[in-house]
């Protein structure tokens, strides 16, 4: 069964995450995604263990779903062969910065010539009329750039970064709903346009959902930053044997914890009566909280806290994430045979449709695997095709 995005022809010239993993989602909704790369690849395929040269873990997580060819942009057949490839397409997504896009000719205006249709999606590191429209940007420049860093500073005395490419991935998602909506006003109007998405201020708009806070409100009614988040003891919790998530919130739950856990005393402390108390004194409760679960062994705090309903869970380690008892069951993890990578393990798709599943039709490709197969698709002849093959503004994975 075909998936909702069935018939969607994306032109992904994109490296790295922010990007390729938008249009592997994309391809997963059954979206047509074709790879464009430089001669060297995605700087990805060189990324984490592999098994052959260019095929890297790092590659394959982002890259499913799609079709791979190489195309020198840097020659003028390499160029053309690109706003041929988008005259038919739905979509085309790319990273490079405003000034070197302009250099090659590859701004919005020089797509929209050839097809009016086309959504055009930049993704930047800042807004491009901005001071930072021109820096070049990665995961942990964004992170500091956007707070993110700076919010470690109440855990650990100084500014971390997350270990996770969270900047990038979270960015990610906003290319994937930026798209999405782009191709229904095209679908409705007929009208293509181009669309920009910043790093930075998509990680800040990420960032300040719940830590804006006081700072909502001009002039501010309290300082910026959540505090129950940024609370010091706001951590998994140690037992006797293990660690646990453990997160009492409503009236309701904070009452039952306390009656599960035999203090009265806490029960009854006008501190901790309602959320507006408890998140004045968070730090003191979150203590609490801690040396109570340090009191008895993992099974036995899941136990009584699963039957009164009261959220808490295990901690995951990322190699226990492989044996978890909800992935397993519900088939999150994928594993396929790469005709030549040999046995993979892959996550789902998150997301179910009952009448559009998506799927994965196409396993990650080698650099160039397909650009002879997209190159006649898109009406290049033969000789054509054997002269870009020549000049090095393609090349074929043999």
């Amino acid at each position: 069964m075909p998936g909702p995005l069935d018939g969607v022809r994306i032109i992904d010239v994109t490296t790295v995450v922010l990007g390729p993993w938008a249009t592997q989602t994309l391809g997963d909704l059954g979206a047509d995604i074709i790879k464009v790369e430089p001669p060297e690849g995605d700087t990805t395929r060189r990324l984490g263990p592999a098994r052959h040269p260019g095929m890297g873990a790092f590659f394959l997580a982002c890259n499913r779903n799609k079709r791979s060819i190489v195309l020198d942009l840097k020659q003028a057949s390499g160029r053309a062969a690109l706003l041929k490839l988008t005259s038919t397409a739905d979509a085309m997504l790319h990273n490079f910065r405003p000034a070197p896009a302009a250099r090659l000719g590859l701004d919005y205006e020089a797509f929209r010539a050839v097809n009016p249709r086309l959504v055009y999606c930049a993704t930047y590191g800042f807004r491009a009329r901005g001071p930072y429209g021109e820096k070049p940007a990665y995961d942990d420049v964004i992170q500091a750039a956007s707070g993110l860093a700076a919010l470690q500073a109440s855990i650990v005395g100084e500014p971390r970064y997350m270990p996770t490419i969270v900047a990038d991935k979270t960015s990610s998602l906003t290319v994937l709903s930026s798209v999405l909506a782009a191709l229904f006003h095209r679908e409705r109007t007929g009208e293509g346009q181009a669309v920009e998405i910043p790093m930075m201020e998509s990680v800040v708009a990420y960032v300040m959902v719940e830590h804006l806070y006081g700072e909502t409100f001009i002039p501010p009614l309290e300082s910026a930053g959540y505090k129950r988040i940024l609370a010091r003891w706001r951590r998994p919790f140690q037992t006797k044997d293990g660690y646990l998530a453990v997160v009492p919130y409503t009236d309701t739950h904070w009452r039952t914890f306390f009656e599960i856990a035999g203090r009265p005393d806490l029960l009854s402390d006008p501190r901790f009566k309602s959320l507006e108390s408890r998140l004045a004194n968070i730090e003191i409760l979150y203590e609490e909280l801690g040396k109570i679960v340090a009191t008895r062994n993992s099974a036995e705090w899941l136990e009584a806290l699963e039957r009164a309903n009261v959220p808490a869970t295990i901690v995951n380690t990322l190699e226990s994430l492989l044996t978890d008892p909800q992935l397993e069951a519900t088939g999150f993890w994928k594993t396929v045979e790469h005709p030549s990578e040999g046995t993979l393990r892959m996550p789902d798709m998150p997301t179910t449709y009952s009448k559009t599943p998506g799927d994965i039709r196409r396993l990650q490709p080698r650099l160039g695997e397909h650009s002879v197969e997209v190159l006649r698709e898109a009406g290049f002849t033969q000789s054509e095709v054997d002269a870009m093959l020549a000049s090095g503004a393609t090349f074929q994975a043999s």
